[in-house]
């Protein structure tokens, strides 16, 4: 299992301007289950990582959620690993499975966010790696099996839907990022 370029991209990541102090623990405990579980990329692992995507739409006035249907609660769209060590490239996959759509792009190279949070199942514990992702203007969206809806929200209602921490830090991000983005590289 090649570990290292998730280890590469974590050690990066403590480098932007990003990541949060909330955040700076996260990462040690995702560097630590890297380098001592070498099934950490499996879900029959009780701490396993998974790959999301914080989906904004061209205009930057929508996230795209998911209505999850075994947490019943609004998220943004991911998934687990199941044994790909590349983080990245399984939250595009989550993304564009759980969207119906092709068309999503990164925003940046960079992680956006990470969060450890519980799972009210066998897995236990998700280690989360979220990127920053774009759909173009034209992309129809399809609600997946594993959602009860799919919807853009507007940035200024995202907390009617959700209080949930992790997604209110990336509104946060994303509204920085936004303001900042034409005058200020965040990494």
């Amino acid at each position: 299992m090649n570990t290292y370029n998730l280890l590469k991209e974590l050690r990066l990541y403590t480098l932007t301007s990003l990541i949060t102090e909330e955040e700076k623990e996260y990462v040690e405990n995702c560097e630590a289950l890297l380098l001592s579980n070498p099934f950490c990329f499996e879900r029959t692992s009780k701490g396993h990582f998974t790959g999301s995507a914080w989906i904004v739409n061209s205009e930057n006035s929508h996230v795209l959620l998911t209505h999850h249907k075994k947490l019943n609660k609004w998220l943004q769209l991911g998934g687990h690993a199941d044994g790909d060590s590349h983080i990245k490239q399984v939250a595009l996959k989550e993304a564009q499975e759980e969207s119906g759509t092709t068309k999503i792009d990164f925003l940046l190279d960079t992680i956006f966010d990470v969060d450890i949070h519980p799972i009210p199942s066998a897995c236990e514990r998700h280690y989360d790696i979220i990127y920053l992702l774009q759909t173009h203007k034209d992309a129809q969206i399809i609600i997946s099996e594993e959602s009860h809806d799919l919807r853009w929200i507007k940035l200024e209602d995202i907390e009617q839907y959700t209080q949930e921490r992790s997604l209110l830090r990336k509104l946060d991000k994303l509204r920085t990022f936004i303001a900042t983005k034409r005058n200020t590289k965040l990494y």
